[in-house]
């Protein structure tokens, strides 16, 4: 009972991202592939493809490539607003002692990639890519770690998780604080507003799906018009949806009962159609079923197929289609920097920070967990690519040749860091079994 208590929270990232992390690489090869095919001009014409209107007050007609980075993304990233609450309230992150591990790697695989990157980067046009190698990709670290099937300990999945999630928060505190300009602050004030008015709501244990539907559609387009970049909108949206449910399980189960013998008793129709009493029953457990769930855990559970299984793969397929054919316009000093600062910055920063703490008795190991394997997550972390990619974007939008050397280096880092981690971990396991053996 303990070991499912334990692995609920982390269910979805040990099966659905493992699939995911397999689909985005599948999706990073066809871009790859498509880039340099011969139909590499249709790649680049149906990403610029413009969608979408200009009336008087309104301009949203945007390049297709920005509907998925500006749009989807913010799905993406209202998904882990969801599961940063979630894991603060109640989760793995929810006390200092229990954060105090993964928030101590997370911070030294944050700023030691970024303090690498500094003391490498010899050209003021790209110190703007700085935050591009911080953020661990989820997806693709839990699938490669999937790999290795149940030999791997709980309590690491648990870990490397955990540090992701505190990942994803510096990333998007980096983005609303370094990656946004020339902010309209009436803009910003009004959605704030709404924002506190859907808080507020969120307080009083009200919650309605259309109304939150609606306002963050309004709060998206303000933060995108107010010079805020949208996806962050996404995360302090999800913050305001109510963790509680409105009953507990057991009244939900004790109404149950009742409304299972009504319906039992209740009489039979000879046609098609159900009887008021019918209807009204079936209303009653509608109404019930809505109450004793937690919205959030239900908006996470909707949503986590199609961010998981499209948005990302999406994603990666409009992002990752670097032509190979202009080699000789990429910065070669910019990719490089950026693979080294994912492979030995999260190498470093990770596992050296890591045992600094236990050995100063501010953390500990997790259970059935060594060292060797904090190693292999360590390396494991440099596979930076939704995130990398995506900051990548916000970094060197105005020079395309900056932006594919960014993509080559997150590319090439990731895919060492990927293979570097697997055989880490891998020889870590095995050498574990025969010890125990």
């Amino acid at each position: 009972m303990l070991e499912r208590i334990i692995l609920t929270p982390f269910q979805k990232f040990t099966k659905i991202e493992s699939l995911s992390g397999l689909l985005l690489f599948g999706a990073t090869i066809l871009a790859l592939v498509w880039a340099n095919s011969p139909l590499s001009g249709t790649y680049e014409s149906l990403w610029q493809h413009k969608i979408g209107f200009t009336t008087g007050l309104i301009d949203l007609n945007k390049p297709l490539i920005l509907w998925i980075n500006d749009g989807l993304m913010a799905i993406f990233f209202f998904l882990i607003g969801l599961e940063i609450k979630r894991e603060l309230l109640i989760g793995e992150l929810n006390s200092v002692k229990k954060a105090a591990f993964p928030l101590v790697a997370a911070l030294g695989g944050m700023l030691i990639p970024v303090t690498i990157f500094v003391l490498l980067n010899g050209n003021p046009d790209t110190s703007e890519g700085w935050a591009v190698p911080m953020a661990t990709d989820i997806a693709f670290s839990l699938a490669i770690l999937q790999l290795l099937g149940n030999r791997v300990p709980l309590s690491l999945k648990i870990f490397l998780t955990a540090f992701a999630i505190v990942d994803d928060i510096g990333a998007v505190l980096v983005i609303a604080v370094f990656y946004s300009t020339g902010i309209k602050w009436l803009l910003l004030f009004i959605a704030l507003a709404i924002l506190l008015f859907l808080a507020y709501l969120s307080y009083r244990k009200i919650y309605a799906r259309y109304l939150i539907l609606g306002s963050g559609i309004i709060v998206w387009f303000l933060f995108l018009k107010a010079g805020i970049h949208p996806t962050v909108a996404g995360v302090l949206l999800a913050f305001t949806i109510p963790i509680r449910q409105k009953i507990d399980f057991k009244t939900y189960a004790r109404n149950l009962k009742t409304l299972s013998s009504d319906i039992c008793e209740s009489s039979n129709t000879s046609g098609p159609l159900l009887s008021n009493r019918q209807i009204e029953l079936i209303d009653d457990l509608e109404d019930w079923t809505t109450q004793v769930q937690s919205p959030l855990q239900h908006l996470e559970h909707k949503l986590h197929n199609w961010v998981a299984y499209f948005i990302m793969p999406l994603f990666a397929l409009s992002n990752a289609g670097v032509s190979l054919s202009a080699g000789l316009n990429l910065d070669y000093s910019l990719m490089i920097n950026i693979a080294l600062s994912l492979i030995l910055g999260n190498l470093v920063g990770i596992s050296l920070v890591s045992f600094i703490g236990v050995k100063t008795g501010l953390t500990e190991l997790p259970s059935g967990v060594n060292s060797l394997q904090i190693i292999g997550v360590a390396v494991l972390a440099g596979v930076g690519f939704t995130m990398s990619i995506f900051i990548a974007n916000l970094a060197f939008i105005a020079d395309p040749a900056y932006l594919d050397s960014a993509k080559m280096g997150i590319l090439a880092g990731s895919l060492i860091s990927g293979i570097a981690g697997y055989t880490i971990l891998r020889f870590s396991l095995r050498h574990e079994k025969n010890a125990i053996l």
